[in-house]
């Protein structure tokens, strides 16, 4: 068994999720305009995608709903940015090249009509000379969910403690990264690592065709970054105008349409960092992703980097907190239920295993807006023992945190932009 141990560190370190400053809305995604997309019966929305899965996930469906941010007044500064990479990606070609914004919306993705698996922001416009041309561009930017900001700061923050050359180098395009994502729904966690990081190369598995078909056609996901079972490119060349929406960063996409397990036993990659969110239609997590002896949890242990391999897991909160229990938006942590713990201890068992890794930490941060919690595990640290050295490790993550955030432009958790909390996280330790 392992024990649990709860960590704060008061006043001088922060959440890694987002938190609201209702003086700056600078972060199209913050929380604050989950309003707008939350209630997926309001009379404003519409559904733009609907489909059967045979996969597990019932009936897929993308709906749409209106945004206020941003406004009309700045559609003229996206015309123009498209206009611009226009003219660099296809010379000679200006007549072509204006551009009108239509509008921007949220598109949330739906398991049965009631599972909310992901929530995107996408840009529609046109070349003004042929109004059929409509494209769907998702911003990248925009995270509205904040579990997807937390599992990012906290997997690029502990990575960065291992070997912040690699992340220093990677943001720059100066060295590749190999990233993972188990899991796509509307894609928003490959698609910001794509954009972010120049050289990151991402590979994307997702068991459901359904799924990939709604990203693409109703969420603004770069249709060329879809593989086929072979290894091959399904459209050997771009659309021109994916290449002036995404110059070059579709190119790092790679989105296979497998089973996880099926992929991890017939991959030979190693990877930097893996993240995983692979929930099913009835918002389930497969016993088969988390199973400590399963074929895919062994085969993970050997397709993560050995010194500094990272792996981030989105997991759902198992305790029913009860109708008079405190409002979970208002908890500093989140209770942690034997599921929960059975799936820590499983991941944690196997990667950081003596004969794989002689190294190793694990740490879990609840996310109480939603009330989902990211597990870390990471083969860079010492494993530390609870006082000095604990806080000296947290510290060093909490200093790379912020830098990487400030690298990547990553205004959602900016210190001046975000009241500051206590850092409650529970580490894993033996």
């Amino acid at each position: 068994m392992f024990n649990l141990v709860r960590h704060n560190l008061k006043s001088s370190l922060r959440r890694y999720s987002t938190a609201i400053n209702r003086r700056h809305f600078e972060d199209e995604g913050d929380w604050f305009y989950s309003t707008e997309w939350w209630d997926s019966d309001s009379s404003n929305s519409r559904n733009v995608f609907r489909e059967v899965s045979h996969n597990g996930n019932g009936v897929v469906s993308v709906l749409a709903h209106p945004c206020s941010k941003p406004d009309r007044l700045h559609w003229a500064r996206t015309e123009k940015w498209l206009e611009q990479r226009y003219a660099e990606m296809c010379p000679g070609f200006k007549h072509h090249g204006r551009f009108r914004v239509s509008g921007y919306e949220w598109r949330t993705l739906h398991f049965n009509d009631h599972t909310r698996q992901s929530t995107v922001k996408v840009l529609a416009a046109y070349r003004e000379d042929e109004p059929g041309s409509l494209c769907f561009m998702q911003q990248a930017h925009c995270l509205a969910v904040p579990y997807v900001k937390s599992m990012i700061s906290a997997g690029l923050a502990t990575i960065s403690s291992c070997n912040s050359d690699l992340i220093k180098n990677a943001i720059h395009g100066k060295q590749s990264m190999n990233i993972l994502c188990i899991g796509h729904g509307g894609g928003s966690i490959p698609l910001f690592l794509a954009t972010k990081i120049r050289g990151a190369v991402v590979h994307v598995v997702e068991i459901d065709p359904i799924v990939i078909s709604a990203s693409i056609q109703a969420m603004g996901f770069p249709a060329f970054s879809v593989m086929t079972p072979s290894g091959k490119r399904a459209c050997p060349k771009p659309d021109p105008i994916e290449e002036v929406l995404w110059k070059g960063t579709h190119e790092r996409l790679l989105l296979f349409n497998s089973d996880a397990e099926k992929f991890i036993l017939e991959n030979a990659n190693i990877y930097d960092i893996i993240f995983i969110d692979a929930y099913d239609g009835e918002d389930i997590f497969p016993h088969k992703l988390w199973d400590p002896y399963s074929p895919f949890v062994q085969a993970l242990a050997n397709r993560l980097h050995p010194d500094h391999g990272t792996v981030v897991v989105n997991l759902h909160s198992d305790v029913d907190l009860g109708v008079d229990a405190p409002n979970p938006h208002n908890l500093s942590f989140l209770p942690m239920g034997k599921h929960i713990s059975r799936v820590c201890h499983a991941y944690k068992d196997v990667l950081l295993d003596n004969e794989i890794s002689g190294n190793g930490f694990a740490y879990t941060v609840s996310v109480p807006w939603v009330c989902n919690t990211s597990l870390v595990v990471c083969r860079g640290f010492g494993r530390p023992e609870e006082g000095s050295d604990l806080n000296m490790v947290l510290n060093t993550l909490m200093s790379e945190a912020l830098q990487r955030e400030n690298l990547l432009n990553m205004w959602w958790s900016g210190e001046n932009r975000i009241r500051t909390f206590d850092l409650d996280l529970r580490v894993l330790s033996t």
